[in-house]
């Protein structure tokens, strides 16, 4: 088991900004109003560009969180961390394996690890994983290579056996992010509940609304 050290606390409302869905705000813009309306994790996801764009990107938006005291997670990339001074990484299943990133960044980055089978979120941990994001609990159509929904039991079933914050993702909505947490989650990542929406800070204000409310009124 690796041993942590003291780091950033893991947030309960990741916004992972997205400029495919939309294309009205940029992705430093989409930090800016999910910050201003609660959000307390940005996470840099985009699977095009050069390095150098991503770098740049990143740099913009790790100013923005940095100036508001929120940390940025950038998607698979640790090289593209490194370089602007990020708070961690989150990487997929396809991505670089845990014990790596936990050898190459610092001892205080958080990382976080997409796991779908209680196997694989056991064996995250174990490699230094600070959170594991499960998903989709609901249907999705963010994430074209996306597994069928999981449920609400089945992530219960989860957050029972892991042993940090389980980030629940996937189709959840300010319809049913109470019952997310309710079910035991200890919070949740969006990204077409606030990118897609007309106004984004709203919409971020909204889903922390029903968080607080989730964890307040735990489900059956």
């Amino acid at each position: 088991m690796v041993t942590k050290t003291m780091k950033t606390q893991i947030g309960v409302l990741h916004v992972i900004t997205d400029t495919t869905l939309q294309s009205r705000f940029t992705h430093a813009q989409l930090a800016e109003l999910a910050i201003t309306g609660g959000a307390d994790t940005v996470q840099f996801r985009q699977k095009i560009g050069t390095t150098r764009e991503l770098v740049q990107t990143a740099q913009e938006m790790q100013a923005i969180c940095a100036q508001n005291g929120v940390p940025l997670i950038i998607n698979d990339r640790a090289d593209i961390a490194l370089a602007v001074g990020a708070k961690g990484v989150h990487f997929g299943q396809d991505d670089m394996p845990v014990a790596i990133g936990r050898r190459i960044l610092p001892a205080e980055n958080i990382i976080g690890a997409s796991a779908r089978t209680e196997e694989k979120i056991l064996a995250a941990i174990s490699e230094g994983a600070d959170y594991i994001g499960f998903g989709p609990i609901y249907g999705t159509t963010s994430k074209p290579d996306a597994e069928n929904a999981k449920g609400l039991a089945r992530l219960r079933r989860m957050c029972e056996i892991a042993r940090c914050p389980v980030i629940a993702i996937g189709g959840i909505t300010v319809d049913t992010a109470a019952e997310v947490i309710g079910a035991g989650a200890h919070g949740i990542a969006v990204i077409s509940a606030v990118c897609a929406h007309p106004e984004p800070q709203v919409a971020t204000a909204a889903l922390l609304s029903e968080i607080q409310k989730g964890q307040h009124e735990p489900s059956q």
